[in-house]
């Protein structure tokens, strides 16, 4: 039972993700996670099923579906294995948004339309080992030479980078004033065959072990001219006017974490015995089951509320981060408790909670940390209570 009004195309996709998700990725996920395994043929399937390519217009090789149906997918993808949502989300929102606004037809051609197709795989490289919440402070420098820029830098947290066949990477094409900040970046279309482009340091992570995170180190990389996206200065403009997305594809893979440590949880406590009968019927975990559900489905129906809002076309910024925030935080609350109605079984590597408890945290954290979500919704907030629009157009 849904609150929401999903169309019967959205159900059918929403299905289609839960069968391949529950018959090929769930039996697997564990495994994977436990040799920290990048599984690349789950690329080829994600293709097969149109999963890449979802949000990307039919002119360019996608479905052109709306984000409801994205975000039902991807949840069903994070519900059995949250690595693989990773894939999933971070293809679907910056990289090919970003070409598909932003780029111009050949770019579209040579790059979105094959990424589209699920042949080349997009990642997205904005942070450096000293530019994180601070973003807009990063160093990679890109110099005009000729008809080329010459990039030299160092790129953090960039998640499957090393199976990536396109990344857009920012880098500072502005080095004259210091504190031109955003206004100086720009955005480049890398590939790895580049000359000086190479794939350093691969993190040893808590969680989303079978999505691997590395450093990309541009040492005099040379990108053709024609590798820049968009105008020049301008790229970090472009990475903020597609986080929102990006953000809501976030907040699904939580609720999908969140919701496999709700049903792990309550399949547990039906055949944990203690005191002589199931710790199902002890008041005590039936309240932190009702619990878990509620905060579920209320970060389901904000995240679709917002969904459908941007799908108006309406600006839903301060939305998408509450719709974030609040997944996020939930699902670190339901992995929390489903290890505490688990009890010691729930701190063992014999039960999946525990993995679905490392995978949440990071939610918290990347494309945003909890805290500048809030910065962005009390901004936001206050620039709305000065307009006398204090309730935005989410609740129209």
């Amino acid at each position: 039972m849904s609150l929401l009004p999903y169309t019967e195309l959205q159900r059918d996709i929403q299905r289609t993700a839960r069968e391949f998700a529950q018959r090929e990725l769930a039996p697997i996920a564990a495994e994977l996670d436990r040799e920290a395994r990048f599984e690349h043929a789950l690329v080829k399937r994600l293709s097969e099923l149109g999963f890449l390519g979802m949000l990307i217009p039919e002119q360019w090789d996608g479905l052109g579906l709306d984000a409801g149906s994205y975000l039902l997918a991807l949840e069903e993808i994070a519900v059995a294995d949250a690595s693989a949502a990773v894939l999933m989300s971070v293809h679907n929102s910056l990289p090919t948004q970003m070409l598909l606004h932003y780029g111009n037809d050949a770019q579209r051609e040579q790059f979105l339309k094959p990424m589209a197709r699920g042949e080349m795989l997009g990642a997205f490289a904005l942070s450096e080992p000293d530019a994180g919440s601070d973003a807009a402070g990063l160093r990679t420098q890109a110099v005009r030479d000729g008809d080329h820029y010459v990039l030299t830098g160092t790129k953090a947290w960039v998640s499957h980078g090393t199976h990536a066949d396109v990344i857009l990477a920012m880098a500072r094409t502005d080095a004259s004033d210091a504190r031109a900040g955003a206004k100086g970046i720009s955005t480049f279309v890398l590939t790895p065959d580049l000359p000086g482009f190479s794939v350093g340091k691969k993190e040893d992570k808590m969680g989303l072990r079978s999505s691997p995170t590395v450093q990309i180190n541009l040492d005099a990389c040379r990108v053709p001219a024609d590798r820049l996206l968009g105008e020049e200065g301008r790229g970090f403009m472009y990475a903020l006017a597609s986080l929102d997305h990006g953000r809501l594809g976030i907040a699904a893979q939580a609720i999908g974490i969140a919701r496999a440590a709700l049903e792990a949880a309550a399949k547990y406590a039906t055949e944990r015995k203690q005191f002589g009968e199931a710790i199902a019927n002890f008041q005590i975990i039936q309240f932190k089951l009702a619990d878990m559900a509620t905060r579920i489905t209320a970060a389901r129906t904000l995240l679709h509320a917002a969904a459908a809002a941007k799908e108006r076309g309406e600006r839903v910024t301060r939305f998408s981060s509450m719709a974030k925030l609040f997944a996020t935080e939930t699902a670190m609350w339901v992995t929390s408790e489903a290890i505490q109605i688990h009890g010691g079984y729930g701190y063992v590597t014999d039960y999946p909670v525990e993995r679905h408890f490392r995978d949440a945290k990071v939610t918290e954290i990347y494309e945003g940390t909890s805290e500048i979500q809030r910065i962005v919704i009390a901004r936001d907030l206050l620039a709305a209570v000065s307009s006398g629009d204090i309730d935005g157009h989410l609740t129209d």
